[in-house]
């Protein structure tokens, strides 16, 4: 008897976090929120268990995740694994009580079974090659306990790409699924990392539509919403917002608390970080203008492998220096950028990737 192609499922990859480490913040894809959690701009009703497999699946990804502009042989390595035929799946698997830190088995299977259900359908995408690609589920698929204290399941490739190729994203707390009990608390602060500095201003039925909300007045909104929210983003973000209402239109316009007058401590927390420190060297030893550090920054702040690799090609550097008897600060400005970048792809080059992917190193300048 011939198996029904939704069936036939193909594992391209295992996805494992063998330390059970995670980050402190975690990048979530615009496409993934706007296609997940908020299709056609309303946000889903997703449980907070069902939420901490979601930040833990993105969590496990973080080293994976890439900007095609910045990393293009990156996107052509992930259509060479993934989309070149219908139903490839990757597989992963998470600690139980990260999703039920209780220990609580029901809260783990209503979590998962959730996620197999929500927005399973057909998905089709369209490779490099202008091959329709076609994959049968949703986010996740067949989860299992095959591994005590643990559920693996698999990850089908439509959304392993909003997931791990980003050309936008913003920055969530990884705790905020853990800190903060209200799901729609946590999915407010997802919306609200991609607002403007500036903020928004938006009806009551668009708001009450958007959240799932039925609340009469934009008063009830405000205080019986919008109030808990930003308590508990005060409390356990380093964003928050300010709101107001005039007639049915309410404002809202994002904190970020690190730069709020009252809060000096964590300003002063944010402003002395071990990056920021070691970034604030390299402008100032080498002379760089704000312009000329923009890559750079981008890269170290965002990419732990680029700047474990920027590090390495700077050892390597200032070693070079030292045996030609050249001091190191001979170089500045644009000068510096392109001498590091010279040895940023000699170290990029005899990694793994850098075997595979010659040219896919990280661009700096």
């Amino acid at each position: 008897m011939a198996i029904p192609e939704k069936e036939v499922r193909l594992v391209r990859k295992n996805f494992e976090n063998s330390t059970d480490k995670v980050q402190d913040r975690i990048r979530i894809g615009n496409r993934f929120v706007d296609d997940f959690i908020f299709d056609d701009h309303q946000a889903a009703d997703i449980p907070i268990n069902a939420l901490r497999v979601i930040f833990n699946i993105i969590s496990q990804l973080s080293n994976e995740q890439f900007r095609p502009e910045d990393r293009p042989k990156q996107l052509s390595l992930f259509d060479d694994e993934f989309e070149t035929d219908n139903n490839i799946f990757a597989a992963m698997k998470i600690r139980n009580s990260k999703i039920s830190p209780s220990g609580s088995t029901k809260q783990v299977i209503d979590a998962y079974e959730f996620l197999a259900q929500f927005k399973m359908g057909w998905y089709r995408s369209v490779n490099a090659k202008g091959k329709e690609i076609r994959t049968f589920g949703g986010l996740i698929s067949t989860p299992s306990y095959d591994q005590r204290g643990y559920t693996s399941f698999l990850i089908s490739s439509y959304w392993l790409k909003k997931l791990m190729v980003i050309p936008e994203y913003n920055y969530v707390l990884y705790n905020l699924v853990y800190n903060i009990r209200n799901n729609k608390h946590i999915i407010f602060a997802i919306w609200l990392s991609k607002l403007p500095e500036t903020g928004s201003s938006l009806k009551l039925e668009t708001l009450n539509s958007k959240f799932g909300l039925h609340y009469r007045s934009a008063n009830d909104f405000c205080f019986k919403f919008l109030k808990p929210a930003k308590a508990s983003l005060d409390q356990f973000n380093t964003l928050s917002f300010r709101y107001h209402y005039r007639g049915d239109t309410i404002d809202i316009q994002p904190v970020l608390l690190s730069e709020r007058t009252d809060n000096k401590a964590l300003q002063q927390k944010e402003n002395y970080t071990p990056i920021t420190r070691r970034l604030r060297y390299f402008k100032n030893r080498y002379r760089l203008t704000d312009r000329q550090m923009t890559q750079l920054s981008y890269q170290y702040i965002h990419i732990f492998q680029t700047r474990e690799l920027i590090e390495k090609a700077f050892k390597r550097f200032i070693r070079d220096n030292r045996l030609q008897k050249i001091r190191s600060t001979d170089y500045t400005g644009i000068d510096f950028l392109n001498k590091l970048q010279e040895y940023l792809i000699l170290v990029y080059r005899e990694t793994k990737m850098g075997e595979l992917l010659p040219n896919g190193y990280p661009v700096i300048i």
